[in-house]
């Protein structure tokens, strides 16, 4: 690469301060209200069921463009497509009813005796239309930021910030441990269902760094490439040779090793917020604030990596954040006296004071609050408590939205306590696109960091102009879908 070139390049990312958080609120409610529409098509009309080219076109149009357009030529617009999204939504569900089947589920058939300790686990951790939609939406919306970055047509102010700050694309790095958390709440209900005795603890690290390998090894892959391609890096990000990949990777090993403390204190909200407090102690009444950000680089490893060693703290609190709403709402919840209409309220009501507790502790933290405020500022190069607390409820917020629009929708999804049928009627709420998404998330991931670094290198996205921007940014998010359609099509699960 020309050096002159890579100098403009990394000068393009470089000492960016943000945008609003009302501003950001706004370009991120294009996904629900996408969802609202899409929600609305299929439940009056039945538009995707079966599957057709119109039907596939559309669910692209609504789940992957409108996320890509809020992000570029709607940036200073977001009311107006959240409007232009919302607006037929309205008008068909005022002048359509929902169809008999969709109003009222059937009863479950009584299950044998043999049959109910077979299933009893599976039946409780029943597969949710709104967490597929949910980290759909947020992988959609990271593997378009991560090549648009690079082109004019986004904002700057959506792209990270260098040292304080609040973005878009800051949220995106911490809302993708926070999904990451929120699945990993599975594995942790499944061993609380069988009953079993939870296995050593070195048992727990050989099994969390299987799943750790690759994700360390795309690690090193992307560090090598990068160096050896002298492709255009923002030092500050992450470090010299840190990358998000060995962050994602090292998560799950120093979870389990800090799961032993879940039995002291079993609320991982509150192990959450510990990690993120001291972590804020730290950095206000030692040096390492002014270490990790203005410090000079020396000749060993951690002070080249600063940003990424100590951030990982502030990350390992958003993923302890995310498996604590986990735990809290994938479990179907029913029992001999609640139903399953009673356990959905709870979910949302649990959802609700989630995102409405951390906006509050964000604003205690974040502003003066009349006299009673910390005012510390965000900080996503540190991942700080403010940014900590601001990722939480943000996405306590967008899984509320969507698992509202699906119990509104789709009542028959969550009615219905057995596993008899749960695969229609979760199919009827899903839309195929951000199914195949989730499905194949790591793979995905992946293709889109290859493809991002295929077109800096052969494209001089600093000189495209907007209409040959997004011709080329439409064009990636299709070869992304149709790689996520085809893995589905195959069966093919590499999810985070």
């Amino acid at each position: 690469m020309d050096s002159s070139y890579k100098a403009r390049k990394e000068a393009f990312v470089s000492n960016l301060s943000g945008g609003s958080i009302l501003e950001i609120n706004a370009v991120t409610l294009v996904a629900p209200a996408a969802v609202l529409l899409w929600s609305a098509l299929q439940s009056r009309l039945s538009f995707f069921t079966p599957s057709s080219p119109a039907a596939l076109a559309t669910d692209f149009l609504l789940n992957v463009l409108a996320i890509l357009f809020a992000t570029t030529i709607y940036s200073s617009a977001p009311w107006t497509l959240n409007l232009l999204l919302i607006a037929p939504a309205l008008l068909l569900l005022l002048n359509s009813r929902p169809p008999r089947s969709q109003q009222k589920a059937k009863p479950p058939p009584k299950a044998k005796p043999a049959d109910k300790d077979a299933s009893r686990v599976a039946e409780s951790l029943p597969i949710h239309p709104f967490l597929t939609t949910y980290r759909a939406a947020m992988m959609i919306i990271t593997c378009v930021a991560i090549l648009a970055v690079d082109f004019p047509v986004f904002p700057r102010r959506f792209a990270k910030a260098e040292n304080w700050g609040t973005s878009l694309m800051d949220l995106g790095v911490g809302s993708f441990v926070f999904s990451g958390g929120v699945v990993s709440a599975r594995s942790v209900l499944k061993g609380r269902s069988n009953g079993a005795p939870k296995a050593p603890l070195w048992q727990r690290l050989v099994s969390s760094t299987r799943h750790s390998v690759p994700l360390l090894v795309l690690g090193l892959i992307r560090l090598y490439s990068v160096k050896g391609l002298d492709y255009a890096e923002h030092v500050t990000e992450y470090g010299v040779h840190w990358n998000f990949f060995f962050t994602l990777g090292l998560l799950p090993p120093f979870v389990e090793i800090f799961d032993a403390l879940a039995i002291f204190i079993p609320s991982y909200e509150v192990l959450s917020l510990g990690v993120a407090v001291l972590y804020q102690v730290a950095l206000e009444s030692t040096d390492l604030k002014s270490y990790i950000l203005v410090s000079p680089r020396g000749p060993d490893l951690l002070s080249k990596n600063r940003e990424g060693v100590f951030s990982f703290l502030g990350y390992f609190a958003i993923f302890l954040a995310g498996r604590a709403t986990g735990i809290r709402v994938i479990p179907r919840g029913t029992s001999p006296t609640k139903t399953p209409q009673q356990a959905r309220k709870g979910v949302l009501v649990t959802l609700g004071i989630q995102a409405l507790s951390w906006t509050a502790i964000f604003v205690l933290n974040s502003t003066y609050a009349l006299g009673w405020g910390a005012n510390f500022p965000v900080s996503r190069r540190m991942a700080n408590m403010p940014y900590v607390v601001w990722v939480s409820a943000f996405n306590s917020a967008q899984l509320f939205l969507f698992c509202l629009l699906e119990t509104v929708f789709f009542p028959s999804v969550h009615r219905t306590s057995g596993k008899d049928g749960e695969a229609e009627r979760v199919s009827l709420a899903t839309s195929r696109i951000m199914k195949a998404f989730n499905k194949g998330g790591l793979a995905i991931f992946l293709v889109a960091n290859l493809l991002t670094g295929a077109v800096n290198l052969s494209v001089p996205t600093l000189d495209v102009n907007t209409a040959p921007a997004l011709a080329i940014l439409v064009g990636y998010a299709a070869v992304l879908t149709g790689i996520a359609l085809g893995l589905d099509r195959a069966d093919i699960k590499l999810a985070f």
